[in-house]
């Protein structure tokens, strides 16, 4: 039933936070850069009601309702001491949405926000309640022995659905926030799936707040062959075909 009512429920006004947030006018301002949105319940943005492991929560942003019209993607979550998440940029044939797991700081709205051709941002919004410390812990993955010989790799698999391919993919990487004394930031901050002749299918930038060893679940049209192409702020590159 909310499914169906999410599908053709209005907007809510510009002014009307669904998750009434003193933090969204800033990050209007400071992310959208003050232009035109609404509040819109067909801008699908799922997450936990409560965080039971506050590194590793799954979230997943849904914009399929604007399939084919698309510009831009961003997440963020307002409460983090480094709040943005992801910037996606889906192309033609890869759809307008992405799962992954993030960290959280403490209980924090969470914002999708999508640009579509019109000029128009469409908010979805949800919030997640947290016993906190998510983005100040302690890394589990440097703790593993023998990390560092793992990094980069690729784990995932491609299940068809339709018309579309559903890609499910985890990337061994510590992705240090820099929030933990002595150990700076080292992180995957590029990402491009591309068409096995090298076409970029979709662009996506990726921010500390994402979780360690991250998990991304996206979807491609078609059968062919697909790469993903990983790159972190140390410029080391990484690569996976599906």
């Amino acid at each position: 039933m909310l499914g169906l009512l999410g599908a053709v429920a209005p907007a809510w006004p510009a002014g009307d936070d669904p998750v009434e947030s003193v933090m969204w006018a800033f990050f209007h301002q400071r992310l959208l850069g003050g232009q035109a949105f609404v509040h819109d319940p067909k801008v699908l943005l799922e997450a936990p009601p409560f965080a039971e492991d506050s590194r590793q929560v799954p979230i997943q942003v849904d914009a399929r309702a604007y399939a084919g019209q698309v510009v831009k993607i961003m997440a963020w979550a307002e409460l983090n001491p480094i709040p943005q998440i992801f910037v996606f940029e889906p192309g033609e044939r890869v759809a307008p949405m992405l799962a992954i797991r993030i960290r959280v700081e403490q209980a924090t709205p969470l914002r999708a926000a999508v640009l579509t051709r019109d000029g128009l941002w469409h908010i979805g919004s949800t919030r997640v309640e947290a016993a906190g410390g998510g983005c100040t812990a302690p890394s589990v993955v440097r703790a593993q022995a023998g990390w560092e010989d793992r990094l980069g790799q690729v784990h995932g698999a491609r299940f068809p659905e339709g018309d579309f391919d559903r890609l499910r993919l985890r990337i061994d990487h510590p992705m240090d926030n820099g929030l933990v004394g002595g150990i700076p930031e080292f992180f995957l901050n590029q990402a491009q799936l591309r068409s096995d002749d090298g076409q970029v299918l979709a662009n996506l930038e990726l921010f500390p707040a994402v979780a360690e060893n991250p998990t991304l679940s996206l979807e491609v049209q078609g059968a062919e062959q697909a790469r993903l192409w990983l790159r972190d702020n140390n410029g080391n590159e990484f690569e996976a075909r599906f």
